[in-house]
């Protein structure tokens, strides 16, 4: 529900109990006269003033509380979408056999793979995996992140 809605609602009950204090200090009036035998000197009449003003503070701090809810601007929602992104076929022209192996290898991995497990599965070592992933880098084919001691290369799209 929106601010100014329960802002508006909060007032409606405050109405509702200034209402209802009303109609029973009313009440409570008439029987305060028709019982009390000392007239306005009665102890009865100060104690009907004192609920009455109590009744009142209430009544108006929660017609403020409903007047600050319905003046506070709500809080905004940050709405995420996602788009799908076609799948665009990579060139892979101007590669050498073993850049097209990482590439292909990271493509049935689902495009992301530790970099000592690439190293194994190609079989090379990790000077050359290294100068590998730094042509691949640099030709944006893929993207190394850091996880900890490990290297995970993602595929870019």
């Amino acid at each position: 529900m929106e601010n100014k809605n329960v802002g508006w609602l909060i007032i409606g009950i405050a109405g509702v109990m200034a209402i209802i204090v009303w109609l029973f200090n009313s009440v409570l009036k008439d029987v305060i006269g028709a019982t009390c035998s000392h007239g306005p000197s009665c102890g009865m009449y100060t104690n009907l003033s004192a609920q009455t003003w109590i009744s009142v503070i209430l009544i108006a701090i929660v017609a403020i509380i409903g007047l600050i809810i319905m003046f506070t601007k709500p809080k905004e929602r940050i709405i995420v979408r996602k788009i799908k992104e076609k799948k665009k076929r990579l060139d892979l022209k101007g590669l050498d056999k073993d850049e097209r192996n990482v590439i292909k290898l990271l493509q049935k991995e689902s495009g992301a793979m530790f970099q000592k497990t690439l190293m194994e599965k190609i079989e090379v070592g990790k000077v050359k995996m290294t100068r590998l992933l730094d042509k691949l880098e640099a030709k944006q084919f893929v993207e190394r992140k850091r996880r900890g001691m490990n290297n995970i290369v993602v595929l870019r799209n």
